[in-house]
């Protein structure tokens, strides 16, 4: 066995590659062959001789021009060696890049990928380099649509004549309109469904005018006069102390900062940056949603100059200048979503992880890591501290801290001495009874708004659900408006009059009549943000309202617009989905009101209760974070659910430690370990089959070799269908990763995805529809 890539003690689920794994070791080598991965579902690495003229010149990490089969293709040099696999070596064509793409520890990093989640390693080199960083950042000007008089002036009835004639048409008028400003074609395009010929054929109508504009430049990294750091309370300093003294160590590990909303974390991630600058390394900073990083931005840079921002949001030219500039050792920090935590930083001596337990950390495209766990290997690698900061940590984290693996610090306080605030649990069963009918605002939560809104406070109300209405049936004979490409309702969006699906993103118009007993009962139910949008308007007409969801959020600078007109009091109530659960501090919101807390608890999944209570936990931390304090109010159909009485008395431990007995009973995570395997086809009983075939396989590895593996399945996934494609699905549980690699790697053969059947693995899995 090669050295471990993790010592036992950094973060155990993690076990190490064989030796075999990839070719060659890491021996003194002349560059006699390339060893080279391509972006294909393959763990192979090709060899291919490096022609003279090119041997001083190509360097790990560079992608070469190469001939592949019948076929020239690109590739990335990740060694070398002075044996070739076999005799046919073919040569480097040419070399792409001036410079190396990937450095040392990103290849060593993205093999332990390909290792761990079961994907190819050239997948994982292509994952991490951006793709506007590949195409070198070539597009320099952008074109801007903005809206004409026309536009502004259409009625209903134009605009759904427009829609008949050309629905992606229309919907770039809906987008126009619901926008102030100028907006990007590509933008647009991406979000309506529109080309740019249609674009074109609207500006010769008059309705938006185009314009060529060079996109936006780079902004300084070196700001003005910095802020000074806050003075810390007794309990921030003592955790501040800690980390200090693990800084100081050469294997710092990893510091779970587990802190009540409010308590003051992120003056303790600024001033540990700051320690960790002062010893001349760097710092990466992850939040897990797009929405947090204008509020985390401006508070960084305000502390520190040198502060580069990655995601997938940014332009393409500014994110490949970022990119550069954080490659050419021009940034100190970076801050971004999930994928920065690949940025090209060197010599990292802090990762910060804000709200560690979001899902939103996990990918759920190839290649299906979580950056969490991709930050604590990388911080290995780098002899730097990773801190894990949230106010309800994930239950492998906490458990982790309970055994010793991460160090825990506790901030038990608010700052300012503040109490959590007080939590009522509405029980809407008992409301429809007493008050003799549904209504979706109870009649305490609007109560107390009108009490906040009256005192120029404000709220915030969450729903994680969008759309009007997300179930449409006939009550005369039953029919339900399903997906003909998916196994869900559709959900009708009132300001778009259309239903979508939310799966496949399948459009058809509203119904007026059942087109099974062709009676006119269609009926409406259930709620989206959009359908609350509307009630609230109704029952506050004076008080001004922001919806931030996926349909209202699309733009690049939405959030950030969103966010900061309500901190500057423009609307004084807050409605949206997750995105507005954390993270967010607005001192005079006064009031936060769950519109339904079974959202997520009646899901299918082991997480739902863990999530559930999560997500009221952190949506209750935005109130009461001034002086005016706050108030939480969660209507829920299941008020005696255990993750919500555990919410409203900010009872974490007491969660935590009854969440845990089950998941032990059932050997799922922290105390097993899970990989899913889904199967998807065109027909569903070639997904059967081939589901059917690999657990066949599975269970003679384990009668075999009496393998500790437990093998689930196979079924039907909870979604059946999505895009016209059957999904089967099955799962795997075992005590440590290893039984899972092991298993996977014997079936690997059976799992090569063909003509009929795509299989997708998905090692710790987050999603389980």
């Amino acid at each position: 066995m090669c050295a471990g890539y993790l010592t036992q003690d950094t973060y155990p689920s993690f076990d190490q590659i064989p030796e075999n794994y990839s070719s060659q070791g890491d021996q003194p080598l002349q560059k006699l062959f390339a060893e080279v991965v391509l972006n294909i579902p393959l763990n192979k690495v090709f060899h291919y001789c490096i022609p003279l003229h090119l041997k001083d010149i190509l360097t790990a990490g560079m992608r070469v021009k190469i001939p592949f089969g019948n076929r020239i293709t690109s590739g990335f040099c990740v060694g070398f060696t002075n044996t070739p696999s076999t005799d046919k070596i073919k040569d480097i064509i040419s070399i792409i890049d001036n410079t190396p793409l990937a450095d040392e520890i990103m290849i060593k990093l993205t093999r332990w990928i390909s290792f761990h989640y079961c994907c190819g390693w050239g997948e994982a080199i292509y994952a991490v380099i951006p793709p506007v960083v590949r195409t070198r950042g070539k597009e320099k000007w952008d074109t801007l649509v903005t809206c004409c008089d026309q536009t502004l002036k259409l009625d209903h009835e134009t605009l759904q004549q427009i829609k008949t004639r050309a629905p992606k048409q229309a919907r770039v008028l809906e987008i126009l309109l619901g926008h102030s400003g100028e907006i990007s074609a590509k933008e647009l395009i991406r979000i309506s469904g529109c080309n740019m010929q249609g674009l074109r054929q609207l500006g010769k109508k008059g309705f938006i005018t185009l314009e060529n504009k060079p996109q936006d430049t780079t902004p300084p990294l070196v700001a003005g006069t910095l802020q000074r750091h806050l003075t810390l309370t007794t309990d921030q300093q003592h955790a501040f102390d800690i980390i200090d003294k693990r800084l100081a160590q050469p294997t710092p590990g990893v510091i779970l900062l587990h802190g009540i909303t409010g308590s003051g974390k992120t003056e303790i991630y600024l001033q540990s940056i700051a320690k960790v600058l002062e010893q001349g390394r760097r710092a990466i900073f992850l939040v897990p949603e797009i929405s947090l990083t204008s509020q985390t931005i401006q508070r960084i840079k305000a502390r520190f100059h040198r502060v580069a921002v990655l995601h997938s949001h940014l332009l393409g030219s500014f994110h490949h200048s970022q990119w550069n500039d954080i490659k050419e050792n021009k940034a100190d920090i970076v801050i971004g979503a999930r994928s920065s935590i690949f940025a090209p930083l060197k010599n990292i001596g802090l990762i910060v992880i804000d709200e560690e337990h979001e899902n939103t950390y996990k990918q759920e495209n190839n290649p299906r890591y979580n950056a969490r766990d991709i930050a604590i290997v990388r911080a290995s690698y780098e002899n730097a501290m990773v801190i894990l900061g949230t106010a309800t940590p994930s239950l492998e984290s906490y458990y982790h801290a309970t055994t010793g693996s991460y160090e825990k610090i506790v901030l038990s306080k608010r700052i300012g001495e503040r109490e959590l605030p007080p939590v009522d649990i509405v029980d809407m069963t008992e409301e429809i009874r007493r008050y003799k009918g549904f209504q979706i605002i109870s009649r305490r939560l609007e109560y107390y708004m009108n009490q906040s809104l009256s005192r120029n406070e404000q709220v915030i109300l969450f729903l994680n659900r969008r759309g009007f209405a997300p179930y449409i049936h006939c009550k005369r004979c039953g029919f339900v408006l399903k997906c003909q490409q998916c196994d869900i309702p559709m959900t009708f969006h009132k300001k778009l009059n259309t239903t979508l699906c939310h799966y496949c993103h399948a459009e058809v118009a509203p119904l007026t009549s059942c087109p099974d007993c062709l009676a006119s009962s269609i009926h409406y139910r259930g709620f989206g943000t959009e359908k609350i949008e509307d009630e609230i308007m109704a029952k506050f007409p004076r008080y001004r309202i922001v919806r931030m969801d996926s349909d209202t959020m699309r733009m690049r600078d939405s959030h950030e617009k969103a966010l900061t007109a309500f901190e500057r009091g423009e609307f004084q109530i807050l409605l949206g989905t997750q995105m507005i659960a954390k993270g967010l501090d607005f001192p005079h919101v006064t009031l936060v009101g769950v519109i339904s807390a079974d959202t997520i608890l009646n899901l299918p999944d082991f997480r739902a209760s863990e999530r559930t209570f999560q997500l009221i936990s952190q949506v209750a931390g935005r109130t009461g974070r001034g002086q005016k304090g706050g108030r939480v109010v969660v209507q829920s159909f299941n008020p005696r659910h255990y993750s919500i009485t555990y919410a409203a008395t900010h009872d974490y431990d007491g969660f935590a430690k009854k969440e845990l007995e089950y998941r032990k009973q059932l050997n799922y995570p922290p105390f097993g370990k899970l990989a899913r395997i889904i199967f998807r086809s065109f027909q569903e009983s070639k997904a059967r089959e081939k589901s059917s075939l690999v657990a066949g396989r599975l269970k003679e590895i384990v009668k075999g070799n009496g393998s500790h593996l437990q093998i689930l399945g196979p079924s039907p996934a909870p979604v059946t269908r999505i895009n016209n494609r059957f999904r089967w699905h099955l799962l795997l549980k075992a005590q440590d990763h290893k039984n899972i690699h092991n298993a996977l790697q014997n079936i690997a053969d059976i799992l090569k995805p063909s003509s009929s059947v795509q299989t997708m693995v998905d090692v710790d899995p987050y999603m389980m529809l």
